[in-house]
């Protein structure tokens, strides 16, 4: 097969692990005529860490109903390395099964790809293979430099004359200053998101704003499971929207995956099962050009990372009708995609790194 236009002059190097060895031969054939390359393969978890070890890959594909050691300990052992692997998980998924998605989110993978199901045709599984490993790839990329860049800001402060302020990490951050102006919260994010929201919903206070909406990629079944794991962690109440909510400043809903979180003119929240936009339903764009339609200049969105540029158009209409807009910062994004077509659009007011984030939220949207 034709090497991809896409493919990087330097193929990526990917490692294969799954239990069954029809998969790994249709993921490694499937991975190689895609352009990658396939340096080694895995038939359980302990063989997959050693694997790792010996050849350094870019990217290790995972399943995680493994013998012995399965996925979640191959992710937990990884996070745990002095040289942590991107990994994508490429398992049987199902609705009854979101608990242990969300799981190996949680542990570190950047995302998910389920197998094939009978009668879904494999030219969609193998794309969006493709797109997820490059992805993870890349998130490698930007971790590595992110050590060079930190050290080039350590120098930078050393040489000034003024101090740097002592960081500061509070279980909750409360506002410097109170906002003029209560707005309702819209947060979008895609790869890397549930880590992201992991990390940044249980710093918000309850309450926050005119209340807070989260679209995060997924699909059907699983953000049941990613709302369920952040309400125990957060002082917000997170559940899945079911629609007819009005919105609540001690509530964040999450848009339930197979479904557009659209809003009445009401301020009611109903859910639509309107067509995919670019493939993703919830579309971000859709959820945010309609929170900036009923709400103005008190929309706040936060764009946090992920792939493509869903969220840009919804940036265009919150920026048009006053609102504000805050993305997060490439250092700390695990792909810098969404973010970044934000910002190099000129509409971000703030670009600023995952830890800072809460703080800047909460002086913008008020308590």
């Amino acid at each position: 097969m034709t090497q991809p236009a896409n493919a990087p002059a330097t193929p990526i190097r990917v490692v294969v692990a799954d239990d069954s060895g029809f998969m790994r031969r249709m993921l490694s054939d499937a991975l190689g005529q895609h352009g990658f390359e396939v340096v080694g393969v895995a038939a359980n978890g302990d063989e997959a860490l050693g694997v790792c070890t010996r050849l350094h890959p870019d990217v290790l594909t995972l399943d995680l109903a493994m013998p012995g050691l399965d996925g979640i300990g191959v992710l937990r052992a990884l996070r745990d390395s002095a040289s942590p692997i991107p990994v994508v998980v490429v398992s049987a998924f199902s609705p009854a099964h979101g608990a242990r998605a969300v799981d190996a989110l949680a542990e570190g993978a950047v995302d998910l790809v389920a197998k094939p199901a009978a009668g879904n045709p494999p030219s969609n599984f193998f794309a969006e293979l493709g797109s997820k490993v490059r992805a993870a790839a890349g998130s490698r990329r930007s971790s590595l430099a992110a050590p060079r860049a930190a050290a080039t800001a350590t120098h930078a402060r050393a040489a000034s004359p003024r101090p740097a302020p002592a960081a500061t990490t509070p279980s909750v951050v409360r506002p410097r200053t109170r906002s003029r102006t209560r707005r309702t919260v819209v947060i979008a994010c895609s790869t890397g998101g549930p880590r992201a929201l992991a990390g940044l919903i249980p710093m918000l206070p309850s309450p926050l704003g005119e209340g807070v909406v989260i679209v995060q990629h997924m699909p059907p079944g699983f953000t049941g499971s990613l709302a369920a794991r952040l309400d125990l962690a957060s002082g917000l109440e997170v559940r899945e929207a079911s629609g007819g909510e009005l919105l609540d400043p001690r509530v964040a809903l999450l848009a339930p995956g197979g479904k557009h979180l659209r809003m009445s003119d009401s301020g009611h929240v109903r859910l639509s099962d309107e067509a995919e936009v670019g493939g993703l339903r919830p579309r971000a764009d859709i959820t945010i050009k309609d929170v900036a339609g009923r709400f103005g200049p008190r929309t706040l969105l936060v764009v946090l990372t992920g792939m493509g540029r869903d969220g840009l158009e919804g940036a265009q209409d919150v920026r048009r009708l006053g609102g504000r807009v805050l993305v997060e910062a490439e250092s700390t994004c695990t792909v810098y995609g969404m973010p970044r077509a934000i910002s190099e659009a000129g509409l971000a007011d703030a670009e600023l790194p995952l830890h800072d984030l809460a703080a800047a939220i909460v002086e913008e949207a008020g308590t």
